[in-house]
């Protein structure tokens, strides 16, 4: 039985994508920092250790518990979060959290699972990106950010480990029916109100409403895309979910100036 390890699978694309897994006959551990969090995936037969990607003890302890049963024939890098706000108002601190999570937690996992992918001759890591991790808009700096370098990192692994018989693959989803927006609307709680970028938040505020209510897809749509590209004989470096997505990495192709230009329009 092939086994696969999702991080992040409390809710959202996460629970989805462990539950699309298991439905196919795969063994699943699908992992939280907490696992009352994932208790009833435990009753469904998944395998539920505790896993914070910010803890590199933990990860090694899950990816040897794996390796020690099996195979690990695939990592799904999907934990994170978005930290929102103005640049000037994300302190410094929020910004090194959302990296911690968001590029080094992958990173981790990944350095972690390789050693036994490498050894087996066969694997697959799929890094769960956003349309963020292509096009940078107000108010979304240091998430942006956080996935502009998960895609970077991820661009050079998928070749440096090509010849090990190893696939790594991005997924880029646009806008997706979870949690994840409220969450992203606690990050702003803490951050330095300075009171000069309230026309920035609204404007947010009115254009994520709209787009995920006309867009938004739910998050069985983007699990079933992370596991196509985990089992696909010869997977795509990105795959793409929601036609919005598409249109604004279109966007992220214009010159700069056309780009400014446009969100002062919006604004």
């Amino acid at each position: 039985m092939d086994t696969v390890l999702v991080t992040g699978s409390s809710s959202g694309i996460g629970r989805m994508t462990a539950e699309v897994f298991a439905r196919k006959g795969w063994c699943v551990y699908a992992t939280a920092r907490n696992p009352d969090d994932v208790s009833d995936l435990a009753e469904m037969g998944m395998k539920t250790p505790p896993l914070d990607v910010t803890d590199g003890g933990q990860i090694r302890d899950v990816v040897e518990a794996i390796a020690e049963e099996g195979t690990v024939d695939a990592v799904v890098n999907n934990a994170g979060y978005g930290q929102m706000g103005a640049i000037e108002e994300v302190p410094a601190d929020r910004v090194e959290r959302q990296f911690e999570v968001n590029v080094y937690g992958p990173h981790r996992v990944a350095r972690a699972a390789l050693p036994y992918m490498r050894e087996q001759g066969d694997g697959t890591v799929v890094n769960v990106s956003s349309v963020a991790g292509r096009v940078s808009l107000p108010g979304m700096g240091v998430y942006a950010g956080s996935k502009h370098a998960l895609e970077a990192m991820t661009d050079a692994l998928r070749a440096e480990v090509d010849g090990f018989g190893i696939d790594v693959s991005l997924i880029e989803p646009g806008p997706v029916e979870t949690s994840f927006l409220d969450r992203a609307d606690d990050e702003l709680e803490g951050t330095e109100d300075t009171g000069a970028y309230e026309d920035l938040y609204d404007t947010f505020e009115e254009y994520s409403e709209e787009m995920a209510g006309r867009f938004g897809v739910g998050p069985e749509k983007v699990a079933r895309t992370i596991y196509e590209a985990a089992t696909a004989e010869n997977p795509k470096p990105r795959y793409t979910v929601t036609v919005p997505f598409r249109v604004m990495r279109l966007g992220g192709r214009l010159p700069s100036r056309l780009r400014d230009g446009f969100f002062g329009i919006v604004r």
